[in-house]
């Protein structure tokens, strides 16, 4: 009997989240694959009007067109007047904007001591600066009773592993832009909200966990499979669909990460313990081996 009310409560809600989301104006960054993909297919399946912005154009054509050729654009989120104008363009395609999703970022492994301070620099131009312009472009037009902007971070933000120094600096940033600008938008009726995600199967984790720092990190028993456990992708689409229908203050995925969040400060310090490991012969590995980011970027902008 629990069972079945248990059921039938979980369709009627999945039918509620639908209705909800049915005619939501949305512009995604990062929309060429990975999360940013899957979330504009899920979106464009349960009604919403998806439009799309990132880096590489035959993907995002591909992507829009499996999403009733929903409008995209060709952006470097680095360059604030690209930004703006794509904003302006998906407000004027789309009659509007009541969900901006910042979603685009890099990643790759970087020792604090001896990696590559290029990137250090990217990850802070990509997912800190870029989640800025798009955040700030998109505010006044997501100003209303029903707007909602959604700050993709990561469980890097709140408790941090080898390796990834930049990643999570770069994301502890964003969660605390989500959450300022949580605030901002409560005067005008608007939400805000925090995505951190664990790691999922997308381009992103294959890319960044391909190098042999990573991997040899990943074998190094309790330490490795802390940081190491991939989810399917779409464990993180089924809570972004539903974050945003409720326009929640926070999105989670897998499900280990909600609990995670509040006890961060205690997690912490088991987590530097059990990385130990092999730790010194894993960071000279790193020192020494050639990385790209998980996304290649364009020339910077002056």
């Amino acid at each position: 009997m629990f069972f079945c009310v248990r059921v039938s409560r979980m369709i009627f809600d999945s039918s509620r989240w639908t209705a909800t989301l049915a005619g939501r104006r949305v512009l995604i960054t990062g929309g060429a694959r990975g999360i940013g993909a899957a979330l504009a297919k899920r979106l464009h399946e349960h009604g919403a009007r998806v439009s799309l912005a990132g880096l590489e154009p035959d993907l995002l054509a591909s992507v829009a067109a499996e999403c009733g050729e929903a409008p995209w654009w060709t952006c470097d989120v680095t360059d604030r007047g690209r930004v703006e104008a794509v904003v302006n363009g998906a407000v004027e395609k789309l009659g509007g904007l009541d969900v901006v999703v910042a979603n685009a970022g890099v990643a790759a492994q970087m020792p604090i001591v001896g990696g590559d301070p290029y990137i250090m620099d990217q990850s802070i131009r990509v997912n800190v600066m870029g989640v800025y312009n798009t955040l700030r472009a998109a505010g006044p037009h997501i100003s209303h009773e029903r707007g909602y902007a959604l700050a993709v971070a990561s469980l890097a933000a709140a408790v941090n592993a080898p390796l990834l120094g930049a990643y999570s600096a770069s994301k502890a940033a964003v969660e605390a832009m989500g959450n300022t600008l949580r605030a901002e938008l409560r005067p005008y009726g608007a939400k805000a909200g925090v995505a951190y995600f664990g790691e999922l199967d997308t381009d992103m984790t294959s890319r960044g966990f391909g190098t042999e720092a990573a991997s040899t990190l990943m074998n190094a028993g309790a330490g490795g499979s802390l940081i190491s456990n991939v989810a399917p992708l779409r464990v993180g689409i089924d809570a972004l669909e539903r974050g945003i229908a409720r326009r929640s203050k926070r999105v989670v995925a897998p499900w280990y990460v909600g609990p995670i969040l509040p006890v961060r400060m205690l997690v912490q310090p088991v987590v530097d313990r059990v990385v130990q490991r092999g730790l010194s012969e894993i960071l000279d590995i790193a020192r020494k081996e050639q990385v790209d980011l998980t996304t290649p970027q364009p020339e910077s902008h002056s």
